[in-house]
Formats: C-alpha cells, structure tokens, sequence
C-alpha cells in the first residue's frame, strides 16, 4: 500500500480524491491549512474519515511541506486559492500561495526522492481560445492574477523536470462541478439561488461557454495519469470535449427545477473586458490516447447528482443567500 499525500485535501476536489484513494488502497495523508478548530473540512462527515491521516499546516511554509512530504511516495499537489475575483483584490495572496506553495511540494520532493508529483493546473492558463477545442499546445493568456499564477506554477514544475528530473506531471481541468463545491461557483451559484425560490438568477456575463466535466470524472484522470510512467515532464488536459455557454447551463437547471425565474446580469459580477475568459472548449485527445480515462458521467447525469445533493444539503447553504 503506498503511502498518498494530497494537499487542499479537504476542499471540494480534494476530498473527493482523498475517499477515492482510500477506496483504490492507497495510505492517504491529508494536508490542508492549520486553523484553531482543526476543520475537517468535506472530509468532517466522510465515511473514510478514520481511515485518512489528518495532517495541518500551511503550504506556504516549506518546513511544513517538508515534514509532512516526508515518508510519502507519491503527492497529488491540489493546494491552491482558486477564486478568480479575490485575486483582483489580493494578487499577493495567489502568488504566495500558489507559486510560493507548488515550490515547497517541489523543493521538498527533490529532496526526498519523491517517485511521483502530479501539480494541478487550470483551463483558465489558456485565457480566451485562440483556436477551438483547445489542446495542450494552446499559448497562455494571463487574464487575471489567478491564472498568471497557475501559468508561473505550471513553468516552475516543468522546470524542475528539466533542471532536475523531478517525476512531475500536470494535470489541467477544465471547469468541475459537482457536490460540496463552493457556492461562489457558477453551478452551485445557479442552484442555490433557484432552490431558495430567487425569482431572478443574478449572474454576471452569461455568454460565455466553458467546458464542464463533473467531479468523480476529474478524480479518476489523477489516478490514470498516475499510472503512466512514461508521462513525466508532459502536461495533460482533462475535459469532456463539451461546450455550453452559463446561459445554457442556467435554463438545463432551472427546467430541471422547474423554476420560471428569470436571468437577471449584475454588474458587480461581470469581469472587465480583457480579463473575462470567453470561451474554453477542451481537446482532451492527449489523455484519451495515453490513459484508460474518459467521462463517464454527462452533463445532464452530472447535474442531476448536484442538483440532488444541494437538495439534500440546502440548509448548509441559507446563509449564501445574499451573496451568490
């Protein structure tokens, strides 16, 4: 059994990854950020939580990395501020975080023997497609401080391999959803605000087309591209192939609630012209011909099974009443 340490483990993709990992036989460690009550996070009620080693810290401090690396075969490195707008308040923040945080798991890996480092990157590195579906070879496009600092992120890896051979691959989603993510995301935003009767969905821009793979989806590439060793150095989108604008997505989820709200643009939510993201379509032919993965689960399906969670959880979600 060998031993896994996922960082950002009790966030929304990383819990998932961390039950799934138990569930494959792996040792897991879950790092995540020290805090005063030791929260759990999504991982708090999880039925694997007696079977994951809870370890805190911060991935900004690289004493902290470096002991809890330690004795770890292989790191998943999930870690990461995520919220494209806080980044236009506190750039700082996503740098210290993001790049500070990857060198750490980067550094301490060199100097542990690490066998495996899979980084996870973004769709957003790509900006705005300059040709469709976009595969790995895209140019990057920094359009707000959280992507440039994926994109630094992403380079600072590579580097590594070719400085040092550090085994590291990246692993680039597209947009995820699905269960526990946040309610500041696009999906979640829709559904809460539908599920408490909103007569109006207040969204930002709704023209733009992003494409969507679900959760359990995203968990499983990790494991397939961990299986690959002749991946090293090389950098793999995960997507469906799959493109729907947020207004599509908005009317396939209030029909599925039978919801007759209407679509309502907020100002305060639309990005400045240059740094909105337009459209991101996956080309995912790369990890398709390398690895055992592809989607399983449809956007209809995928929606369904958010939809019902939120359902089941709404009550975990009054408080975002006001602010989705």
């Amino acid at each position: 059994m060998k031993k896994i340490l996922i960082t950002g483990a009790t966030g929304f993709v990383g819990s998932h990854l961390s039950e799934l990992c138990v569930e494959k036989g792996f040792e897991v460690v879950a790092f995540d950020k020290y805090g005063p009550n030791y929260d759990l996070g999504w991982l708090k009620k999880s039925k694997y939580r007696d079977d994951i080693n809870f370890v805190f810290g911060d991935i900004r401090d690289y004493d902290s990395v470096l002991k809890t690396i330690k004795g770890c075969k292989i790191v998943f490195h999930l870690a990461a501020l995520v919220g494209i707008p806080y980044s236009y308040l506190s750039p700082l923040a996503y740098l210290k975080t993001n790049v500070e945080g990857t060198y750490n798991v980067l550094e301490s890996s060199k100097h542990l023997n690490t066998e495996q480092i899979i980084i996870t990157s973004t769709s957003e590195v790509y900006g705005s497609a300059k040709y469709i579906p976009i595969d790995e070879k895209h140019p990057f496009s920094a359009q707000s401080p959280y992507s440039a600092s994926k994109i630094s992120a992403d380079h600072l890896a590579l580097s590594y391999w070719n400085s040092f051979k550090l085994p590291i691959k990246i692993i680039r989603p597209f947009n995820i959803y699905g269960p526990r993510q946040s309610s500041r995301a696009i999906i979640p935003s829709i559904i809460i605000q539908a599920l408490n009767s909103k007569s109006e969905i207040r969204l930002g821009n709704v023209e733009p087309s992003r494409d969507f793979t679900y959760v359990t989806d995203t968990c499983n590439a990790f494991l397939d591209i961990l299986k690959i060793k002749n991946l090293f150095g090389n950098t793999l989108n995960v997507g469906s192939n799959n493109e729907y604008t947020i207004e599509n997505i908005c009317k396939k989820i209030l029909t599925k609630l039978n919801s007759k709200a209407n679509i309502k643009k907020e100002k305060r939510r639309v990005r400045s012209l240059k740094s909105e993201v337009v459209r991101l379509a996956c080309d995912n032919t790369k990890i398709l011909k390398q690895t055992n993965w592809k989607p399983k689960i449809s956007i209809e399906e995928g929606l369904d099974l958010t939809i019902n969670w939120f359902k089941e959880n709404k009550d975990f979600f009054k408080h975002d009443i006001y602010h989705v």
